[in-house]
């Protein structure tokens, strides 16, 4: 299959995802969290969890887990954390993973959770640095990637890095208490738990913004419009290319607009 082809169907079957997502959406729940940078990690050592938001895509409900809660209820002043941090982080880990095994039934919608950098799999192995043990690994198809699937939907050049910034620019949406990447490192630095909270929770409500304005087609991009539409006329020729039976009616076609441009010409 040619690589237009292939794209037109991922992205039809990437909105066929996103509209039965739609259907079930009570037991969608979008997923972001925060943490130390990842970049300069001389040590080699993973960076610390700092918070985790969850949020139901249907009701608006949204649980979350972080180092300065369990440090108030702890007793533990905030100048304080970092002498606890081991503590405090398994504490909101153990938190974490029992809301995760009550609800693996439901399907995770995250934004480039995909890896040991970032994502379920620096969960569990951070989980399992500080003696946790995951109860359980959650299962691929309950995953769906919200960065990946616009990139299916609406090209690769839909908006330019970092995406999830540029996206809630371009549409208008809110980016109070938002932080980027590199504010989030400064903010841990500085032992702002709070600020690295509030932004964890503001991205899970963009998520649930940018699912909503994907489904009834108002997300505004930089894609060109016939990409957004999935519009693409090089599959025309890939058609041509690899379905005989096209090629043939189209070549049959030709014949005939000759032959009938023959005749017309002969009979003047």
């Amino acid at each position: 299959m040619g690589d237009t082809l292939r794209k037109i169907k991922e992205r039809k079957e990437t909105l066929r995802k996103l509209k039965e997502l739609d259907q079930r959406k009570e037991i969608v729940l979008a997923i972001h969290y925060s943490c130390e940078s990842f970049y300069d990690r001389h040590d080699g050592a993973t960076p610390r969890v700092t918070s985790i938001a969850v949020r139901n895509l249907a009701s608006g409900q949204t649980e979350s887990f972080s180092i300065h809660k369990v440090a108030e209820l702890k007793k533990i002043s905030i100048d304080q954390i970092r002498q606890h941090y081991d503590q405090l982080e398994k504490a909101m880990l153990d938190e974490f993973w029992c809301f995760l095994k009550d609800n693996a039934h439901c399907t995770w919608l995250h934004w480039n959770m995909r890896d040991s950098n970032y994502g379920f799999q620096a969960l569990e192995h951070r989980y399992k640095v500080l003696d946790g043990t995951p109860p359980l690994v959650l299962k691929e198809d309950k995953k769906f990637d919200l960065a990946r699937a616009l990139i299916n939907i609406y090209g690769i050049s839909y908006v330019e890095h970092p995406r999830l910034e540029k996206i809630m620019h371009i549409n208008g949406i809110t980016d109070k208490d938002f932080l980027s990447g590199k504010n989030e490192a400064t903010a841990f630095e500085n032992s702002e738990f709070v600020k690295l909270h509030q932004s964890t929770l503001r991205k899970v409500d963009t998520l649930n913004n940018l699912f909503i304005r994907t489904l009834d087609g108002s997300l505004k991009t930089n894609a060109p419009w016939w990409e957004a539409r999935g519009i693409h006329p090089q599959a025309i020729a890939e058609l041509l290319t690899e379905h005989w039976t096209w090629t043939l009616i189209a070549f049959l076609g030709s014949i005939t607009s000759i032959v009938a441009f023959m005749l017309m010409t002969s009979s003047k």
